[in-house]
């Protein structure tokens, strides 16, 4: 779908580095290894997106580190973009809403640092029926064409979780209330 939009690669996968998870951070250098891409057809993704005032970027010792700027008035609206493009929109109208009690949904795994993948890990807190969750994310993977892996925990095993070992921060995607 986005493909039909915009034809550069690069350019689709700097914006899912950075409007899926607003805290991403990124150089030149790392973003040339992270995508298997020259340096010079990033730069020049980077530069239009800087111009645009999409991204922001500053300095930390010789590497000009970029960001998304969350501030300009389109982020929200390609953030969503990103969203349905990954499918996460479907995710949450055909699975999350539908299973009841779920208190939080964090997105895990590769999307939560901005790279594409075909697998989308989620990690869902609330007491549901386990069974019924493994049926309604078989009918969004069909929706999204990516498959779906999750972790469930129940709000007392939530408490005890060491987060970090979701690197990075895990994204909070839902939150009941």
């Amino acid at each position: 779908m986005i493909d039909a939009l915009i034809s550069s690669k690069t350019r689709i996968k700097l914006l899912l580095k950075f409007f899926l998870n607003s805290n991403a951070t990124a150089y030149l250098r790392n973003l040339e290894s992270e995508f298997g891409e020259s340096s010079n057809g990033i730069r020049v993704e980077l530069n239009r997106l800087e111009n645009a005032g999409l991204l922001l970027s500053g300095t930390e010792g010789n590497k000009k580190i970029f960001r998304a700027n969350t501030g300009h008035p389109l982020f929200r609206e390609i953030h969503n973009i990103i969203l349905k493009y990954i499918g996460l929109d479907q995710v949450i109208e055909t699975v999350i809403q539908r299973l009841g009690d779920v208190q939080r949904v964090y997105l895990v795994g590769d999307f939560s640092k901005g790279m594409d993948s075909p697998v989308v890990d989620l990690v869902f807190v609330g007491d549901f029926d386990k069974a019924y969750l493994s049926t309604l994310a078989e009918k969004a993977e069909k929706l999204i064409g990516r498959k779906i892996r999750y972790l469930l925990y129940s709000p007392e095993e939530a408490k005890k979780v060491d987060w970090k070992q979701f690197a990075p921060e895990p994204l909070l995607l839902w939150k009941m209330g």
